[in-house]
């Protein structure tokens, strides 16, 4: 046998009281990996039993390492009648299977019940023994690394990227298969936690055999994605970019964090790439889901492209075959690769795919940014490690080369204005540009960045199969345009002209669309000048219409002189000759020859030549004035604080080392069927703000602070029924203060982790700022409320330590949060496992990647309201994901997990029936940091203490 996995069951402690005669448990072990189960003795009458088993040895393939996980359920024995299930514990064992992972997995696992949560810890030791295996037609990939952050690693160097890779397989639902029709809760959650974890591993070992099979040896960028689709079928898809990752020697490994105090814009946001050798082979049109790359990689980006699909599950003939899906999404990227090449792109960067799925109709989603990579690092064969390169021995790459366009400007694709590039002066840039990738470390940016939001909610009528796809299909076009609309002209609000980290979301319901747009507003330089923009009507002339526009023009002039203040956007003077579009008439009228205006209208509304530069909003219908009103009326962010969706805030620099993680949701019931898309929007929209309010009414004591690394997901779980989540939130404290990591995801998060005050008041509580004339319900809201700051998980006693009465600023290379106040029973220290979701720790150098996390946990109830309504249900499970999430870190040895998800989180209720269900899939790479102060390694949470409280980076 080419594999031997050994388990040791070592104690168990604070396991719930089974037989309430004698309040103890009779508690035993059983341990299951493929078909083989091993059992421990009965350790009697203990709620901390100590089993001391012996070695329980399973002799299987490598396959079967790759693709089952080790299942350990706790039971208590029962003479009489059948056993009693306590709990479960799934531990994956591919991350001991590289030659440079940890050699065993070892410590306190809490033990889980998807009806009762955890229910205890259980002490486990696993090692793994892995024979060579010569034969070339084994279908396993041991040895292929998993890295879910979307740069290169730290620590690696990447001696050749292969390109991409996709997978997905396909599976019956045991929610909708039981042969009695009669759903057994936790029978049927076991059943589906069991099989996702089964499909989970074997996906991503058919990803690494396609790697295997490319030459490489590692997968960056990985995106493992779930789709329920009910009836039809169990989707697990994921994508990732095959690359060949050499370890870097700790003397020539550069220093990838290098955020400091006093970069200039041309590298302060950049990971050191200066050594860094690089070599992409091109067999196909390229995709990367890598979405921050090396300095010169991109010559060009053209800009975003999108493809959206709408499918009707029903028409599937085979549902346990994955053909008909790989079809759909193959049709996707031929989309995806037609409008990148006519936008002269031959590669797609930050690429993603998405679903959002209702009853049968299933919407495809997939987006990337075009762009042409430079021919540099497009040749042929892996590169010496051990000779120069001396393509990377030259000056930085121009700050404004990625910016020019890669069209030909006489054959655009779309009506554009084009200006000489205010960098250079010699190519032709556009005046606005959107793509999905972080800001490139090149960029040279003026002022700073901040999040920008485009909301959207479209009413439908329901309907049934296809005539219900053919309504949603005719919307989805319309409000792709209309959210970009909002983009645009939120964007010039600001005074800015391009869009990093754009992800554009459209979730589909019974009754309704939402779209939800999120991206970085920045302003290059190398782009000209956002004018201002203009208020026209189109409707006859009347004293008062008159008025209100001019009322309404004067508000938006106001606004944009303010946001240069605020966002220090004070672009250089140019002379009147260089500013606007240098084009000829002559010229300009071919670029336009194919629309239906004559020149003459054109050249009349162009209004972009020298300071008259300006962006029409014609107000000709009520749309027009809901999306005026909607850009005026957007909250203005507290002073203090900044935020953007990408890992590092443009402009700012001056990063701490402190480092918090939080997680937030709102789920809004809508009280009123009848509301118009008006309505709709009003409500959507503050749901999105006021969730932004919390997190600001929360740090308020860190100001100034920023918010990195902000992406909302949003849901329509059910009828009448919007989730906001799913948000990753990361938050840069700057001038001396705490770096604070949020993460606003789908769920609830504790705040009794803060290390700063929480004066809540009844008037300022932001669950509290619900207007009381709202038409709809209110939103439940899974945060801690001031009396929750001790609060205790059933029979875990999870316990954390006091808020000060007010922070105060520590020196500069000391974390307020990066120890425990715990101790271990030896009376050391334990340290918490840091869980944030950027790809480095702020202060810190990663010294070793230990895996990738991937788990899928269910929670249900069937007493909502004894468990303190929606928001307690999912602060406790939420809760309860994170204690799993770092046990399991902590017994890889790692002391962090970075580039943290929670990429689904599906919630359904049923109040009649005092009835929830939750959903959540994580992911992460596990790591070992070292801080750079200390130059030594932060010790790993230890055997004992494993379970601690909600705090996201690990405060207690």
């Amino acid at each position: 046998m080419p594999g031997k996995l050994k388990a040791k069951i070592v104690a168990g402690r604070h396991l719930p009281v089974m037989d309430r005669a004698s309040d103890l448990t009779d508690a035993f072990v059983e341990v299951k990996f493929g078909n083989t189960t091993f059992k421990t003795d009965v350790f009697p009458k203990s709620l901390n039993p100590q089993w001391n088993s012996e070695w329980f040895k399973f002799e299987v393939d490598d396959e079967d390492l790759q693709d089952e996980p080790l299942q350990i359920t706790v039971l208590d024995h029962d003479t009489y009648s059948a056993n009693d299930a306590i709990g479960k514990v799934y531990i994956d064992i591919d991350p001991l299977l590289c030659s440079e992972a940890a050699t065993r997995i070892c410590g306190w696992f809490p033990i889980y019940d998807t009806i009762h949560g955890i229910r205890g810890e259980i002490n486990v030791l696993v090692k793994v023994d892995l024979f060579n295996d010569l034969n070339s037609f084994r279908q396993s990939s041991c040895g292929v690394k998993f890295f879910c952050t979307t740069s290169i690693p730290r620590c690696y160097r990447a001696a050749l990227v292969h390109g991409f890779v996709e997978e997905l397989v396909v599976n019956e639902d045991p929610e909708y298969q039981w042969i009695d029709r009669i759903r057994t809760p936790r029978a049927s959650n076991e059943a589906r936690q069991r099989l996702i974890s089964l499909m989970s591993g074997e996906l991503q070992r058919k990803i690494g055999l396609k790697v295997l099979e490319m030459g490489g040896n590692a997968v960056v960028g990985y995106l493992q994605c779930f789709d329920l689709e009910g009836e039809s079928g169990l989707v697990v898809r994921a994508i990732g970019t095959a690359c060949t990752l050499d370890k870097l020697t700790p003397g020539t490994a550069p220093n990838t964090n290098t955020h400091s105090n006093t970069a200039p814009a041309s590298n302060a946001l950049s990971k050191d790439y200066s050594r860094a050798r690089v070599c992409v082979r091109v067999r196909e049109f390229p995709f990367f889901t890598l979405t921050c790359f090396p300095p010169g990689f991109l010559v060009h980006v053209g800009g975003v492209v999108s493809a959206r699909s709408v499918k009707l599950l029903d028409r599937i003939h085979n549902p346990d075959e994955p053909e008909t899906r790989d079809a759909w999404w193959e049709e996707i990227r031929q989309e995806i690769k037609s409008h990148a090449k006519a936008l002269g792109c031959h590669a797609v960067v930050g690429y993603s795919e998405s679903t959002s799925i209702c009853e049968e109709v299933c919407i495809l989603s997939a987006s990337g940014t075009a762009a042409m990579l430079n021919p540099r690092f497009m040749r042929e064969g892996c590169l010496d490690a051990g000779g120069s390169d001396h393509r990377f021995e030259d000056a930085s790459p121009p700050s404004c080369g990625f910016c020019h366009i890669p069209y030909d400007e006489f054959n655009m694709p779309f009506p554009a204005q084009l200006t000489y590039c205010y960098r250079c002066r010699r190519q032709k840039v556009p005046d606005v540009l959107f793509t999905t990738i972080d800001l490139p470390a090149e960029a040279a940016v003026t002022g700073k960045g901040c999040l920008i939001q485009a909301r959207l909610c479209r009413t439908k009528k329901k309907a049934q199969g296809e005539v219900n796809a053919t309504a949603i299909s005719n919307l989805l076009p319309f409000m792709e345009y209309e959210l970009h609309t909002q983009l645009m002209n939120k964007l010039k609000l600001r005074s800015m002209n391009a869009l990093f980290g754009l992800r554009i979301q459209i979730s589909v319901g019974e009754n309704m669309l939402l779209g939800l747009a999120s991206a970085t507003g920045v302003y290059l330089s190398a782009l000209p000048a956002p004018g201002g923009i203009q208020v026209a009507g189109k409707t006859p002339s009347d004293l008062n219409y008159d008025q209100h526009i001019a009322t309404m023009q004067k508000r938006i002039n106001d606004t944009i002189t303010k946001n240069k203040e605020l966002y220090n956007i004070h672009p250089p003077e140019s002379t009147e000759e260089l500013v606007g579009s240098p084009i000829p008439d002559r010229q300009r009228s071919r670029l336009f020859r194919s629309t239906s205006e004559s020149s003459d209208e054109l050249l009349e509304l162009d209004l972009s030549h020298g300071k008259k530069d300006a962006f029409v909003l014609e107000i000709d219908d009520t749309d027009a004035v809901e999306d005026i009103q909607s850009l005026l009326t957007d909250a203005p962010m507290p002073a203090g604080f900044y935020s953007c969706n990408t890992e590092v805030m443009p402009g700012i620099y001056n990063w701490t080392s402190g480092l918090q993680m939080f997680t937030s949701v709102r789920v809004y019931r809508l009280s009123n069927a009848n509301l118009t898309n008006q309505g709709l929007n009003k409500i959507f929209t503050e749901l999105c703000e006021n969730l932004l309010k919390s997190l600001y009414f929360k740090l308020r004591s860190m100001i100034p602070c920023c918010l990195c690394h902000v992406n909302f997901t949003v849901a329509v779980p059910e009828e009448e029924l919007i989730q906001m989540g799913a948000v990753r939130l990361n938050c840069v404290c700057v001038c001396g203060c705490v770096f604070v990591c949020l993460f606003v995801s789908g769920s609830g998060e504790n705040e009794d982790q803060l290390q700063f005050s929480m004066e809540l008041c009844a008037d300022s509580t932001p669950s509290n700022n619900q207007p009381t004339s709202k038409p709809s319900g209110t939103p439940h809201q899974p945060e801690m409320s001031e009396n929750s700051l001790n609060f205790n998980f059933p029979e875990l006693s999870l316990r954390t330590t006091a808020c000060k009465p007010r922070c105060s600023p520590l020196p500069e290379g000391r974390s307020r949060s990066l120890r425990s106040t715990r101790s271990m029973p030896c009376g050391a220290p334990v340290a918490v496992v840091k869980m944030t979701p950027l790809s480095f720790l702020p202060g810190t150098r990663i010294v070793k990647y230990l895996g990738i996390i991937n788990m899928f946990f269910i929670r249900e109830t069937t007493s909502l309201r004894e468990e303190g309504g929606v928001s307690g249900f999912l602060h406790c499970f939420i809760a309860e994901v994170f204690a799993m999430v770092r046990a399991h870190v902590a017994a890889l040895g790692g002391n962090a997990v970075v580039s943290y998800s929670m990429k689904e989180c599906v919630f359904m209720e049923n109040p009649n029936k005092n009835q929830a269900q939750c959903l959540i899939n994580v992911s992460g790479d596990a790591v070992i940091f070292v801080r750079e102060s200390e130059q030594e390694a932060t010790p790993p949470l230890m055997s004992s203490g494993q379970i601690s409280s909600t705090g996201a980076d690990g405060t207690t």
